[in-house]
């Protein structure tokens, strides 16, 4: 606790989207038994963190997180984006040296992985850590408080990666799991990803385009499995937040 006290953190779990492509409150949706935004939660190392806040348009979630013992705020103006979260969320903990920004669509995400990022940025206090997969950045990312006054100023769907691509030199990777960094932005991912479990990843992807944006103009990306004998390939991860 005294790390904490030292140099508090917020973490922002960001569970406001309207999942357009995936056609109904994604976050309900269930893995491995258990709803993503379950597993959200539970990825979440509350110790770590002097603050914990859950932005949300969606009551129930945010009744399940005020249970959990976290602050929620509701998000009534979902359509205005990403970016609205962002803006919520950072005001709320702007007291925070920093805040961990996560999104809730990442089922195999560890809170091991999330203290690892922490970590890294109390380490390097100046910096943005975010997660990271053979050197490609994915989510939760942390930004120091010199950067809320950017991450406050995004509009519409920018989101973090706006902010990051402005300060690449500020960005700190810490190495993550493949499939940790895995989101299941539409009902065939999350199928796909329970097939998933027990069988060994390949490490080459499939590329496409697919129009969206995510966190600014992003990667355009299919979202298209493919079969390679009997394992899957997978686009890469898109950052959000980060």
């Amino acid at each position: 606790m005294a790390a904490i006290s030292a140099l508090p953190a917020g973490c922002l779990l960001m569970a406001a989207g309207n999942a357009s492509r995936f056609g109904e409150n994604k976050l309900a949706a269930c893995f491995d038994g258990q709803s993503l935004f379950s597993l959200a939660l539970a990825a979440i190392p509350a110790e770590m963190f002097a603050r914990v806040t859950v932005v949300s348009q969606y009551p129930a979630l945010l009744e399940e997180a005020s249970l959990a013992g976290f602050d929620t705020i509701l998000n009534d103006r979902p359509e205005d984006g990403i970016s609205r979260t962002i803006r919520l969320g950072t005001q709320a903990m702007a007291d925070c040296a920093g805040i961990l920004y996560m999104v809730a669509d990442q089922p195999l995400l560890r809170a091991g992985t999330v203290r690892r990022v922490v970590d890294a940025w109390r380490a390097n206090p100046d910096c943005i850590a975010a997660a990271a997969h053979n050197g490609k950045r994915g989510n939760p990312c942390l930004f120091p408080a010199r950067f809320f006054p950017e991450l406050c100023a995004l509009e519409a769907d920018r989101g973090g990666s706006s902010v990051i691509r402005r300060h690449e030199d500020a960005l700190l990777l810490v190495e993550a799991g493949e499939r940790e960094l895995f989101d299941c932005d539409t009902k065939q991912a999350l199928e796909i990803l329970n097939d998933l479990q027990g069988i060994p990843l390949v490490a080459n992807y499939q590329y496409g385009l697919n129009g969206g944006r995510r966190g600014g103009r992003g990667m355009a990306r299919s979202l298209t499995w493919v079969p390679v004998g009997p394992v899957w390939m997978r686009p890469p991860m898109r950052s959000s937040a980060g």
